[in-house]
């Protein structure tokens, strides 16, 4: 991102060795990542912070990955979100693209196709952003 600035992206995923490898992959590519180990705290986090976009596991013990994706919404509509399954069901997928997800990505998540819908679903934030003003 030009100017110095940088997307600001929220994960939330309950494995945590996943999680903190794809945030260290995200964040050496200059991205602003916040991390959250379960919904309360992707909640919690989304309450106090301007993200961008969340990249959020659909299956997490406590609230499922659709709850969350409604409260994400409630709280920051302009907020974008990309589902993450490694157990993927267009059934599923379909439920969350109706919910308001962006889209979704499988496990294992192949880096440049997350990057890509990333770039895409901010671009799609910008344009909602806009169309408000």
């Amino acid at each position: 991102m030009a100017g110095g600035w940088t997307m600001k992206l929220l994960l939330v995923d309950d494995e945590d060795q996943f999680r903190r490898s794809l945030m260290r992959q995200l964040m050496h590519r200059k991205y602003q990542v916040y991390e959250a180990a379960d919904g309360e705290e992707a909640i919690e986090i989304i309450s106090h912070h301007d993200i961008d976009i969340t990249i959020l596991d659909m299956r997490m013990p406590g609230l499922s990955g659709i709850l969350v994706l409604n409260e994400i919404k409630r709280i920051s509509p302009l907020t974008e979100v990309i589902m993450l399954t490694g157990h993927a069901t267009v059934s599923a997928a379909m439920k969350a693209i109706k919910t308001g997800a962006f889209d979704y990505i499988t496990k294992p998540v192949r880096l440049d196709e997350l990057i890509n819908k990333m770039e895409d679903a901010y671009k799609k934030k910008e344009l909602k952003k806009y169309k408000q003003n």
